[in-house]
């Protein structure tokens, strides 16, 4: 007997929110009687969840959408049909302006209404086609969308979503809406049930995360801080992080949880995008570099072993080799242990994208060649300063190669050891044996 069941594909594009948004969609479809595929050829419907940050993540997703559609045609001769849906930051952006550019699409849903997919569905096979849905709707998506059975040690919980910052470069703002905090029993309730598949790591997820203020039960505002400490006792959590944060939002309660619960990684992502206050202020990002050192010291004062990682944009709009040599100068005194550096990408409908002064494209990428050499020297000498060391690791998945599995460390690096899948889900010693520029080697204390 063949097997009826329909099938879907899902591909994920850009940050970790959409990864967390891609399993939700996941979950949608199974309810719905879909079954998930890795092979998109074997996909009644193919989902992409898009990025809309820089312009070359949004052309991937043309590109992307060109080796669909010949997928779909290639069903479609077979006498299979496919439906394609753009759903994200992309078709958020983009609108009725991706069916112009790519008419084989058949669904487009923003970020904020992709827990109404089974009724889209529903209309495109009744024959409905370019059906666009990218609404800000009223209602709470979060409880419209279906409890899940995600299984892995390290989860994705969103908490927050939305900026209101309005940074000059960022399309957030538009794609994503105003900052928006879920209630904290609705958020403790979804950890309790990653916990019960099999979670023992939870990272806490937003635009803007550090500006939670969810409802708490006695209708009082909760903030971060106050959220971090309430997920910590729940039982069978082992490790909790959060990203992303803004340094205006790093309120001393939040640096002192660092200090105070074990369960809190000591390991934050906390972008500061240029180290000139010209510049940090022509991005309408409400810090300066004076501000972002002082956070730095503070947390490392309450936690020393604290770990960085940052955002850099080079080339944005009038920056000059002065301002440049101010982000270096940055780079060189905070020492990252990695970083994510960005050539400035203009997106339309952004203040910055009608600023004047635009660099020429070769001067950004010379820019960013020297700022990734600086760092990745960082991020080399800060992997390496942990050979010899002991380290807790999560393991989380298996390796590449036969007999190796691969977890995390606090500080969030791959960490490669010989051993068997009987130890994923566990926290084990790990002593590191080498390092490299990008992961960590060792072997388990048993």
């Amino acid at each position: 007997m063949t097997d009826q069941k329909k099938r879907f594909y899902i591909k994920s594009f850009g940050c970790q929110m959409n990864v967390y948004d891609s399993g939700r969609m996941a979950d949608i479809m199974e309810t719905e009687g879909y079954v998930a595929t890795s092979d998109m050829e074997d996909a009644d419907i193919v989902i992409l969840n898009t990025c809309h940050i820089r312009e070359k993540a949004a052309e991937k997703v043309y590109s992307e959408l060109g080796r669909v559609r010949q997928i779909k045609d290639a069903r479609r001769e077979a006498g299979k049909d496919m439906l394609i849906t753009v759903a994200g930051c992309v078709a958020q952006a983009e609108g009725e302006e991706i069916v112009k550019r790519a008419p084989a699409v058949d669904i487009i849903v923003g970020p904020q209404t992709y827990h109404r997919l089974p009724e889209l569905v529903a209309r495109a096979h009744g024959g409905q086609r370019h059906i666009v849905d990218t609404d800000f709707p009223e209602e709470d998506k979060f409880k419209h969308l279906p409890l899940g059975s995600r299984r892995s040690p390290s989860a994705f919980l969103t908490v927050q979503e939305g900026c209101d910052k309005f940074c000059t470069f960022c399309v957030v703002p538009y794609t994503r809406g105003v900052e928006f905090s879920r209630p904290v029993a609705e958020i403790v309730d979804e950890a309790e049930r990653l916990v019960a598949s099999g979670a023992r790591e939870i990272t806490l997820l937003g635009q803007n995360v550090n500006a939670y203020h969810g409802a708490a039960p006695d209708g009082a505002t909760c903030r971060l801080a106050a959220l971090l400490e309430r997920l910590g006792q729940i039982e069978g959590i082992e490790r909790l992080r959060y990203t992303t944060s803004h340094p205006a939002d790093m309120d001393e309660d939040l640096i002192v949880a660092h200090r105070d619960h074990p369960k809190l990684m000591p390991y934050l992502h906390l972008p500061f995008q240029a180290g000139s206050d010209r510049i940090l202020a022509a991005m309408n990002r409400k810090h300066r570099v004076a501000d972002y050192l002082a956070i730095i010291e503070r947390l490392r004062a309450v936690r020393p072993d604290i770990a960085l990682s940052t955002d850099i944009i080079v080339g944005f709009p009038g920056e000059t080799d002065k301002d440049f040599e101010a982000t270096l100068k940055l780079v060189d005194t905070v020492k990252f242990a990695q970083a994510y550096s960005f050539k400035y990408s203009s997106r339309p409908g952004t203040p910055a994208a009608r600023l004047e002064a635009q660099i020429p494209d070769a001067v950004k990428s010379e820019r960013l060649q020297v700022l990734q050499a600086q760092l990745k020297r960082q991020q080399i000498a800060f992997n390496q300063s942990f050979a010899g060391r002991t380290l807790p690791v999560l393991f989380d998945r298996l390796g590449r190669n036969a007999g190796q599995i691969v977890g995390r460390s606090p500080y969030l690096q791959a960490v490669h050891v010989p051993e068997g899948p009987e130890l994923l889900g566990t926290i084990a010693e790990v002593e590191i044996v080498t390092a490299g520029p990008n992961s960590l080697e060792g072997v388990v204390n048993h």
